[in-house]
């Protein structure tokens, strides 16, 4: 029944071939699916979205009229990536973080990449997320970003692209796994033969890492997970981390500092910290250094860090390698610390700040996507050829009244999948944010989150916008 109505379009759709031939590493998944009613699968659909309901698996969305809790939109048909694309994947990530962990050590130290020339030191200097708070200080082995989310798309030929690197705090780890989960609920009988490498080890590589950054290299640190509170919109994410690596989960004012060093407040005393994994942004971490109205930091807890007594995931300072206008150096990145070439590709980026550039971003507008160099999440962006002219007009007004803020892109047509869309499967397009763990050794859970534009047409995947994600599956063999 599902799939006889099924159009590949001009696009290249990771699951059928332009001739509507199914490719080899999907064939197993098909065969599955054709064997379901329709009633069989809306059965399963509505045990995963309850399970999901039950355990609380939901994110937050935020307009105007204030904050909406949502259970996590799952589509039950997987990504499947065969293994010998995935091997150039990692190749490709593991080069990409090196170079971006080598890059901060640089600019807050020596600063040879500026010096040289092959970055212009403006665009780092003028960074909203460059922390001159960090120049000089030392983090442990030198590593910056412990956890990145590295989001990956394919053009129209079937290439992967680097959209952007998340080294501040990313997020959406969490539905990976439970995903999996839901997965294996679903079709318990198919799961244990599809050949599909594990994700469960995440939680515990994440624990190894921070276990090997503790200062001092102390045997037994004492790890915690820093979180805003229940009304931030990855809330369960912290939640269940800090569950399933057994370390607490806290608020700033949890913790002190004292003599610079972090403790944190139990029933006991104050028991020392040496590890914390912080889902705050920069901005809110120490009202003392940085935003004084935060009151979600630590005050003190940058000179505990200055004095080595604390180490953080990720390091202060990250949110420079996600600006918009750094990434379009990374390539250079790789070539000056690595002496290597790229292994993977990323998209054409303009810079609105060169006067040159701003001139053909402003008369081409329709053609262009366009995005704040500073935000995320999909805020801040404006999709040229599906754009109204009063959008078209307010982003040209914002982008002459601040041109370091924005880059344009030209349009990719993102790669589409099967995606179960009222009765029956159509293509919706898709992305992948693989989750890499940098600490003794750099470990890629195999896969990622792969995030769905659930309304048709969409470009724009994340959660906070109208997207869904679905399981993504790394096969131990090519089909």
């Amino acid at each position: 029944m599902f799939f006889e109505n099924y159009h590949v379009g001009d696009f290249f759709d990771e699951m059928f071939l332009a001739d509507g031939s199914v490719r080899p590493h999907y064939a197993a998944i098909l065969e599955r699916m054709r064997e379901l009613s329709l009633e069989d699968f809306e059965g399963k659909r509505q045990a995963v979205d309850l399970s999901f309901l039950s355990q609380g698996i939901t994110f937050t969305v935020y307009d105007e009229s204030g904050s909406t809790e949502r259970i996590f939109p799952f589509d039950l048909m997987p990504r499947i990536i065969p293994n010998r694309e995935w091997i150039h994947l990692e190749r490709g990530l593991v080069q990409r973080l090196q170079a971006l962990n080598a890059f901060l050590q640089d600019i807050y130290s020596e600063q040879r990449i500026l010096k040289e020339g092959i970055i212009p030191a403006r665009y780092v200097l003028s960074g909203k997320h460059f922390r001159r708070e960090m120049m000089g200080v030392s983090v442990p082995n030198d590593i910056y970003i412990h956890i990145c989310g590295t989001d990956l798309i394919r053009d129209g030929d079937g290439n992967y692209l680097v959209l952007e690197d998340n080294g501040r705090c990313p997020s959406g780890v969490s539905y990976l796994l439970e995903n999996r989960q839901a997965m294996k609920r679903a079709f318990p009988n198919f799961f244990p033969m599809a050949g599909v490498r594990p994700v469960e080890n995440y939680c515990e590589e994440l624990l190894r890492m921070m276990q090997y950054i503790a200062p001092n290299g102390k045997e037994q640190p004492v790890c915690v997970l820093l979180t805003p509170g229940h009304f931030n919109s990855a809330y369960f994410e912290h939640c269940f981390l800090a569950r399933q690596m057994g370390i607490e989960i806290v608020q700033g004012p949890d913790l002190v500092v004292r003599d610079f060093k972090v403790y944190m407040r139990t029933t006991h005393g104050l028991q020392q910290v040496d590890v914390i994994y912080r889902r705050i942004d920069d901005d809110f971490l120490d009202p003392s250094v940085f935003n004084p109205d935060s009151l979600l930091g630590v005050p003190g807890l940058m000179n505990a860090i200055r004095a080595g007594n604390v180490a953080l995931a990720n390091a202060i300072g990250t949110g420079i390698a996600d600006d918009k206008l750094i990434y379009a150096y990374v390539p250079d990145m790789i070539r000056f610390y690595l002496s290597e070439e790229p292994i993977l590709g990323q998209v054409e980026t303009l810079f609105a700040s060169e006067e040159k550039q701003l001139s053909h971003i402003l008369a081409n507008l329709e053609n262009l996507v366009v995005k704040s160099a500073n935000e995320a999440g999909g805020y801040g962006m404006l999709i040229g050829p599906a754009a109204s002219r009063e959008e078209i007009e307010r982003f040209r007004v914002m982008i002459k009244a601040e041109p370091r803020n924005f880059i344009a892109q030209p349009p990719i047509s993102l790669s589409r999948h099967p995606t179960f869309c009222e009765g029956d499967f159509e293509g919706r397009h898709i992305d992948l944010r693989p989750y890499i763990i940098c600490g003794q050794n750099t470990s890629i859970i195999p896969g990622g989150l792969t995030r769905v534009a659930l309304r048709k047409g969409s470009l724009v995947v994340n959660s906070s916008q109208g997207g869904g994600s679905k399981d993504t599956w790394v096969l131990y063999g090519d089909e």
